[in-house]
């Protein structure tokens, strides 16, 4: 098969690994032999992880399975991010769509409306969820008949101390860092600039290092046409699939000049606002326009995903636990302007009882005091059906 001098080096390092599990690889039976570097990728991560015998398996042999493991899952995220490169608009959106489930569109969907419903909020008056929801951290404090989304689709920002305690102790820094950002038209270099300057000086206020990665969340979630999420894990892969310079911890400029210059510099990023034609369906028109207004962001569709990606999920892992840990798991008491917002938010749903209306008041002072609305509706459900 053809390969890019990135692909061919991972290739390379890819079966020095393989090497010492040759047996084991031999002994998988394989019918499937993709041509491409992407399919041939895909093919043997599904061998390693799901056929090959891990019973047979001496132990001094994980470490070089799960190298080659990683090495597959980079290579796939490289060639597709090589393909991103010289892709038209079409093909750009025939590859979101493709990827869809396994990339957990529909929730992301449901992250990006949301935001963009909130992010004309101050954050000096954001209440913490809401937030966090902006910022790429997921809490317990996220209940999931509110939040029905992960918070940290695109890139977690959990571990980022510094950018937190900054958020929270001196929000009106960061609401004048991201004010420097048109919440519509084109994003220069100045805007840029101001952005950074003010956002590094937060974090010199409290003589803390300014990280570039959450300063990234912040301006996609802001502009998530102009903008893509940087973390730590996507480094290697920005820089191999796009040709561009490893950006490191606190690289501004490389960020705007390299990464966000080679996504400008991408035929399907330049693409004019699709136009509704006869031949299109309004759903079809709809998903094309979003895309579109979030074209940047969701080049985050090309890295690696499998079936297990979505099922990783804060939101899904909340659905799933049970009631009483739920109880249990509340993280402590709300303000009463959170849980007041939160309130209303489900209540405002077309389906719900007079009954429940009723109790508004009751159902705030339950969850300011940490309880899950899930929960307390159940309740008086059960009490007043």
């Amino acid at each position: 098969m053809s390969l890019s001098d990135n692909e061919s080096v991972i290739y390379q390092n890819g079966l020095k690994q393989a090497s010492e599990l040759s047996l084991n690889l031999l002994a998988v039976k394989v019918t499937n032999r993709p041509s491409d570097f992407n399919g041939w990728c895909l093919e043997m991560i599904d061998v390693c992880v799901n056929r090959v015998n891990y019973h047979l398996l001496d132990a001094d042999q994980l470490k070089p399975l799960k190298k080659l493991v990683d090495l597959l899952t980079l290579g796939v995220s490289v060639s597709q991010l090589q393909l991103a490169k010289i892709s038209p608009w079409p093909l750009f959106v025939d590859f979101i769509n493709q990827k869809s489930q396994i990339q957990g569109l529909e929730e992301r969907t449901r992250l990006l409306n949301y935001v963009n419903k909130i992010k004309t909020t101050s954050l000096v008056g954001m209440f913490s969820e809401d937030k966090l929801a902006i910022a790429g951290k997921h809490t317990v404090q996220h209940d999931p008949k509110v939040y029905d989304f992960d918070c940290e689709w695109f890139g977690s920002t959990k571990g980022a101390k510094a950018f937190h305690q900054v958020l929270d102790d001196n929000s009106q820094a960061m609401e004048q860092a991201l004010s420097h950002i048109p919440l519509e038209g084109e994003v220069t270099d100045e805007h840029y600039q101001a952005f950074v300057a003010d956002y590094v000086s937060a974090h010199e206020q409290i003589e803390k290092k300014p990280a570039l990665a959450p300063a990234t969340r912040l301006l996609a979630m802001r502009r998530p046409d102009q903008f893509v999420v940087l973390t730590n894990a996507k480094t290697e892969a920005f820089a191999l699939g796009l040709g561009i310079k490893r950006l490191t911890t606190n690289d501004f400029n490389s960020y705007w000049v390299e990464l966000i210059g080679a996504v400008r510099s991408m035929s399907w990023w330049s693409e004019p606002a699709p136009v509704m034609e006869s031949e299109v369906t309004d759903e079809q028109f709809s998903a094309e326009l979003f895309y579109w207004q979030h074209r940047a962001i969701l080049l985050d569709m090309m890295f690696f995903a499998d079936s297990d990606t979505t099922a990783k999920s804060n939101y899904l892992k909340a659905l799933k636990k049970p009631a009483r840990a739920k109880t249990a798991a509340t993280g402590g008491r709300r303000s009463k302007e959170s849980a007041r917002a939160l309130v209303e938010r489900v209540l405002a749903t077309d389906d719900m009882p007079d009954f429940i209306m009723a109790q508004r008041e009751s159902i705030i002072s339950q969850v300011e005091a940490g309880k899950k609305i899930d929960d307390v509706i159940a309740l008086l459900r059960k009490i007043f059906s």
